[in-house]
């Protein structure tokens, strides 16, 4: 985003931000999102497969439906996301057990090696992503973005 400087040398995005908390967020958001991308090209996996195999990891087979609705994809790119991890033999799709109109999507021994070789570059992509803030702040912020998110 372009910022024009004005008589003082300030922009004027800055008070935008103090006066929009939306703006500021979205823009942080976008950011963040970008840094994520570049991290996640460089590391050649993308996010959304990362988030894929951690949830996948963490609470099981589930549909892409559910993977979809929890990590906030959109159904049309999940589909996508799930072809390539499959492709990659990163996860399985089986006839759901609990639903036979649907499969259920279950992350592999490989999938699982590529899920910790990916976690072991997040710490320092987030420091680096995180630099302007404190520990104490990270903390702050994610505490304040968990309960916004627990309402959406």
């Amino acid at each position: 985003m372009a910022t024009h400087e004005n008589g003082t040398g300030q922009t004027y995005f800055p008070r935008l931000a103090a006066e929009r908390l939306d703006i500021a967020l979205c823009r942080a958001s976008a950011a963040v999102a970008r840094a994520g991308e570049i991290h996640a090209t460089a590391q050649g996996f993308g996010v959304g497969q990362h988030l894929v195999l951690k949830m996948l990891t963490a609470v099981g087979a589930c549909s892409q439906q559910r993977l979809s609705e929890e990590l906030r994809i959109d159904r049309s790119v999940m589909v996508g996301v799930c072809d390539d991890l499959e492709k990659s033999g990163y996860v399985r799709r089986e006839r759901n057990p609990n639903d036979r109109r649907s499969y259920a999507v279950t992350v592999t021994e490989a999938g699982r090696e590529r899920l910790r070789a990916a976690e072991t570059a997040v710490p320092s992509y987030l420091d680096e992503t995180f630099a302007a803030l404190t520990a104490a702040e990270r903390e702050q912020l994610t505490a304040l973005l968990a309960k916004l998110l627990i309402r959406g």
